[in-house]
């Protein structure tokens, strides 16, 4: 998998600018031009085929089944039994695991990517579906909170019991279910996560550096991301061996600090010297 040269790189990410600051951000899209950024195979053709397959999926799904129930059955019926769509330990070894366009044609991924899948092929059909971001596993919901039914993408469509569901948080955090992880995640609070997926299987294998940077540049495209992402980007640009970039981020991340740290800030701009030093 070979990234986009740099220049079409760049237009890929002023559309993903563009496309996360839209009134209503188009989740599928966002996801389609990160698989693009990762992907220089991704091409406008492909971006719009995998659409497509979206709404091909969307038009198998029965007319407006009923309740938030029936809708979860009738998604896992279509996605999980039907087309096999579903999710393995093997899959958070992938990089493609994480890419939308890999996962339609593989039809395998993360729980957040699946769920993506559920969310954009439901969306289309007119269900009342939602992604919910649970510690540690991304599932999807249907109907309003007090009539909310939970579905498991990763486990192929399963319907989850309020059991399921605490089980779940538990085995990831230790801590009891709290309603608050029930609430609908919106569209860009998925992509950052998704993104942060993507920064975590860089992180781990540190010939991956180019998957780290444009990871951390995407999420630092999003109109609200944490701001220590700054020194992120700097320091994956250090073991990159672009130490005057590097020096310049964290230059512009302790401006961001001194207001309120000013011990930290010193610190950050230390961290330039140091960057700075290593030109000579």
């Amino acid at each position: 998998m070979q990234p986009p040269p740099p220049a079409h790189a760049a237009e890929l990410h002023r559309r993903f600018a563009a496309e996360a600051r839209a009134e209503r951000p188009d989740l599928a899209a966002l996801c389609l031009l990160i698989g693009a950024v990762a992907d220089g195979s991704l091409d406008e053709a492909g971006m719009d085929a995998a659409q497509v397959e979206l709404d091909r999926l969307a038009g198998e799904l029965p007319y407006r089944p009923g309740a938030p129930a029936a809708w979860a059955v009738a998604l896992r019926q279509a996605l999980g039994e039907r087309h096999g769509f579903h999710g393995t330990p093997g899959d958070y070894r992938r990089l493609e695991s994480s890419l939308l366009h890999e996962v339609l044609r593989r039809r395998r991924g993360l729980p957040i990517l699946l769920s993506v899948v559920w969310m954009e092929v439901a969306r289309r059909a007119g269900a009342p579906v939602y992604g919910v971001a649970l510690p540690g596993h991304f599932v999807v919901g249907f109907g309003p909170e007090e009539d909310q039914v939970l579905a498991d993408p990763f486990g192929g469509g399963q319907v989850l019991t309020g059991t399921d569901a605490e089980l779940l948080v538990v085995g990831a955090t230790g801590s009891p279910l709290d309603p608050s992880y029930l609430t609908p995640a919106a569209p860009l609070d998925v992509i950052l996560r998704i993104l942060n997926n993507i920064r975590a299987w860089a992180a781990a294998r540190p010939e991956r550096s180019d998957v780290a940077l444009w990871a951390v540049q995407l999420s630092l495209l999003l109109p609200s991301h944490p701001a220590r992402l700054r020194h992120e980007l700097a320091q994956v640009l250090l073991r990159r061996g672009e130490f005057l970039a590097a020096a310049t981020e964290l230059e512009a991340y302790a401006e961001v600090v001194a207001p309120v740290d000013t011990a930290a800030a010193d610190r950050l701009r230390a961290e330039a010297r140091a960057a700075r030093a290593l030109l000579n």
